[in-house]
């Protein structure tokens, strides 16, 4: 066997046995802070990638197709939701959203791990799917009255679409013992600093 063969078979095994990469999932009540610690984990951990989820609703001024959401029309979304495509999908103000399998196996399949930002229903879907593969971590807001407070601070929605966000932050509340880790956000560099720890422990173990 040439030394070219022995390469080639050297790197077709390397390749076959890299383990598949982990899921780690947020999920929170709007205006938790989520988003924030998302972009600092991602820059912390180079080895994770942010899931793009795919989307029916308008793409926004300066968004583009693949990096903030897949978009799709209702009837493609449909279609794919129909034929099994999707890890997990649900529906926010007339919009569909979900996580595409085939974009999830590309990354997971490389060994790189995958960051997801979902609601609790989605986390749900993908801890039943994904078992020990996938970490789920809750972030709470200190208290109501501090999410209603913050929500407020934006001064992007009317009082009756706040008032809707906590109506739903209520019930995602009662989700939060389902999780594998539960994060309370008073203080944003020290909830930060909770994360880093229990994603680092979690890609430092074997799922299998």
């Amino acid at each position: 066997m040439t030394e070219l063969s022995h390469a080639s078979l050297h790197a077709a095994s390397a390749q076959a046995e890299t383990p598949p990469g982990k899921l780690i999932v947020f999920a929170a009540p709007s205006g938790t802070g989520k988003s924030t610690i998302a972009k600092v984990i991602l820059e912390a951990f180079p080895n994770i990638s942010f899931s793009v989820s795919a989307t029916t609703r308008p793409m926004r001024e300066g968004e583009q197709n693949g990096r903030e959401y897949f978009f799709l029309s209702k009837p493609e979304f449909e279609k794919k939701l129909q034929a099994g495509e999707f890890i997990e999908h649900s529906e926010h103000f007339g919009h569909y959203y979900g996580t595409l399998k085939e974009n999830a196996h590309a990354v997971l399949s490389r060994g790189r791990h995958l960051l997801l930002d979902l609601d609790v229903h989605g986390a749900m879907a993908v801890k039943k799917l994904y078992g020990n593969q996938a970490l789920l971590i809750f972030i709470k807001p200190p208290s109501m009255d501090a999410l209603k407070e913050r929500l407020m601070k934006r001064r992007t929605e009317t009082p009756d679409a706040i008032e809707r966000r906590l109506e739903r932050a209520a019930y995602e509340l009662s989700f939060a013992d389902q999780f594998d880790a539960v994060v309370v956000n008073d203080s944003l560099e020290r909830a930060i600093e909770e994360i880093r720890t229990i994603i680092s422990q979690f890609l430092s173990v074997s799922s299998t």
